[in-house]
């Protein structure tokens, strides 16, 4: 009989089993089930680590030993320790007790590390690793991103004969696409002799997370054309290539396939619509998909905030957000770096101050993306010291923190702290390797405060010791550099000098320095390049005609303005926020109440008062 020791509920279910399983044994079907059967079957049954435990004790007490049969369990309760212990005390676990471990390691208790040790030491213990292993060991490789354990994995893969499971080369194909082999991921995808739709899904996949777009995009139309339907998993994979391309017609068809064949609008499916649909600009649709769902998880709200801030559309992602904790939908850590983006297109820094304590109370303010994300808000926020508050505090730190915090040092006019920093990410034992977005920051530096040598010194450094080309965002932080420093011929010529034509941006700061230095030349080639580029951008007409009136170039000016009316371009209204309260106020130039326009006549005159003279040249 079972001791004092069981609960009584599994005293009950052990009634229950009594009941109903009076004849197990086939040889004598009038012989009561045995102990081992019953604890066996209770097993089975439990629910909690505390009755597994108590079942166990009554196994050890009986000398029932199987701990093949507890394992399996002690994983779906996902008892970590437990099962540690238990397998330590096997005195020659076999293969399939070393199977089960991997399997939990990887899946259950996502140890990836431990997931390798525990393979090695199957081998070394002369334990051939079969069909149940290799998968989970491909896994563990593909999330700690070690392509020589996964290379060696598949050598012996080849050794065994395994090379046409299915498990296991779809598990080789998501190893080596998440290590950026996707050539070795294709190679085993070709080799498949019979495709399932798992096997294309893990390569559409694949080529989906590792950011190639295309080859996602023309795989899944391959896989169409060979008459596989889309599951939920090959849809997920190709709305967000869908998203990345910027290819609407194609996610708008996903959404159609969705509704006629009567698929569930889960949160798999739904958030990556709206994702799709918030990387193409089309925010009235992704809306459409979170308001048609019926059952919102956090992930959802995660991707239509981030929709929004994406998009510049702060105010409504803060009505969402604000929306989303009155449900009582606890934000993560991908909420806080959505509304921290948001925060710092508008510049809400109460908001943001909020983000920082309350990720700081739940220990997520050190995370790496958290931790960025703060610096960039606080900085565009004008808040400098908090920026670098947290940057000191990081205990980690890669190159897009260190790119937000030098970036911040720049916008602030900070230069040579920005280079100082700069030097300290580039130099010494735990140096991080700077990127093209390190170098548009440390050159922004140089030309808020007219550093032109070390401008150029760093711009020639880029390619000298980094091996990185210059992009056009370098070029025209060189071009602006000089602009300011009033060298528009040498601007100009850097321009001419350019493998690439400038873009707007470019042009744009060599304008701005023509307007300056009233150079008439240069003016009118970039002036005749912009219009060609941006025919509907207004602020090219009303710069150039502010130029062409400080040259005293009436007529010029005047075409300007007229050309600006023939094309139909219209200037875009100034607009600004305050944020009071924990309320944001959006203003627009020329509208308003009586009451604001009249307070700004005040305070126009106290300006006056103050000795303010307008600058009325181009007028």
């Amino acid at each position: 009989m079972l001791r004092a020791e069981v609960s009584s509920h599994l005293i009950t279910r052990r009634i229950t089993f009594e009941k109903s399983h009076t004849h197990l044994n086939p040889h004598n079907p009038n012989q009561s089930p045995s102990l081992s059967q019953k604890l066996l079957y209770l097993l089975k049954q439990c629910v909690s680590t505390k009755e597994l435990k108590q079942i166990h004790t009554q196994m050890l007490i009986n000398s029932i030993h199987k701990p093949n049969f507890l394992l399996p369990k002690i994983i779906d309760l996902k008892d970590f320790s437990y099962a540690s212990m238990l397998f330590s005390h096997i005195p020659e676990p076999n293969d399939y007790a070393f199977n089960i471990m991997i399997r939990g390691l990887t899946t259950t208790w996502h140890k990836y590390q431990l997931t390798l040790e525990f393979y090695y030491q199957m081998k070394s213990l002369c334990l051939m690793p079969n069909n149940f292993t290799y998968p989970f060991v491909f896994i563990a490789c593909a999330n700690l991103v070690e392509l020589n354990h996964g290379r060696a994995a598949h050598s012996s893969v080849f050794k065994t004969g395994l090379d046409k499971d299915g498990h296991v080369t779809h598990s080789l194909i998501t190893m080596y696409a998440r290590c950026g082999k996707l050539g070795f991921a294709r190679k085993v995808f070709d080799q498949i002799c019979q495709r399932d739709l798992v096997s294309w899904n893990s390569m559409i996949s694949g080529y989906s997370k590792m950011g190639y777009a295309g080859d996602a995009v023309r795989l899944f139309q391959e896989m169409r054309d060979a008459e596989f339907e889309p599951d939920e998993m090959s849809l997920v994979s190709i709305l967000g290539a869908c998203g990345d391309l910027g290819d609407l017609s194609l996610g708008r068809w996903v959404e159609s396939f969705v509704v006629e064949n009567k698929l569930e609008l889960n949160s798999y499916v739904g958030s990556a619509l709206i994702g799709m649909y918030g990387k193409c600009g089309d925010l009235s649709s992704a809306r459409r998909v979170f308001d048609s769902m019926k059952k919102k998880d956090r992930v959802t709200w995660n991707a239509m905030i981030t929709g929004y801030a994406q998009n510049g559309m702060s105010d409504e992602a803060m009505v969402l957000f604000d929306d989303m904790k009155e449900r009582g939908v606890k934000p993560d850590k991908i909420t806080l770096v959505g509304m921290l983006s948001a925060c710092a297109l508008i510049g809400a820094l109460d908001l943001g101050r909020w983000i920082d304590i309350y990720a700081s109370e739940r220990g997520i303010q050190q995370d790496i993306y958290v931790g960025t994300a703060l610096i960039d808000m606080y900085a565009k926020c004008g808040s400098l010291a908090n920026a670098l508050r947290v940057f000191e505090d990081m205990p980690q730190k890669n190159e897009v923190s260190w790119n937000a915090m030098i970036s911040a040092l720049a916008f602030h006019g900070r230069a040579h702290e920005a280079i100082s920093l700069f030097k300290s990410m580039t130099e010494g034992a735990g140096a991080t390797r700077p990127n093209d977005i390190t170098f548009v920051g440390v050159l922004s530096a140089c030309v808020h405060v007219g550093l032109v040598d070390e401008g150029r010194q760093l711009f020639n450094l880029m390619s000298s010791s980094f091996g990185l080309v210059p992009k056009v965002e370098h070029y025209s932080c060189l071009v602006d550099l000089l602009s300011r420093a009033g060298l528009v011929h040498d601007a100009w010529d850097f321009i001419k000098k350019m493998p690439e034509k400038p873009d707007e941006v470019v042009l744009g700061a060599l304008l701005g320095a023509c307007k300056k230095c009233k150079n008439v030349d240069v003016t009118k080639q970039v002036v005749q390049l912009l219009l060609e580029l941006e025919p509907s951008n207004s602020g090219n007409y009303v710069i150039s005609s502010k130029i062409y009136a400080n040259l005293k170039m009436w007529d010029e000016s005047a075409k300007m303005r007229v050309l600006m009316k023939q094309r139909g371009v219209s200037k875009t209204p100034g607009c600004s926020w305050i944020g009071n309260e924990h309320q944001l106020h959006e203003f627009h130039s020329g509208d308003g109440p009586i009451e604001i326009l009249h307070l700004l006549e005040l305070l126009y005159e106290d300006l006056k008062n103050e000795g303010y003279i307008p600058n009325i040249n181009s007028v």
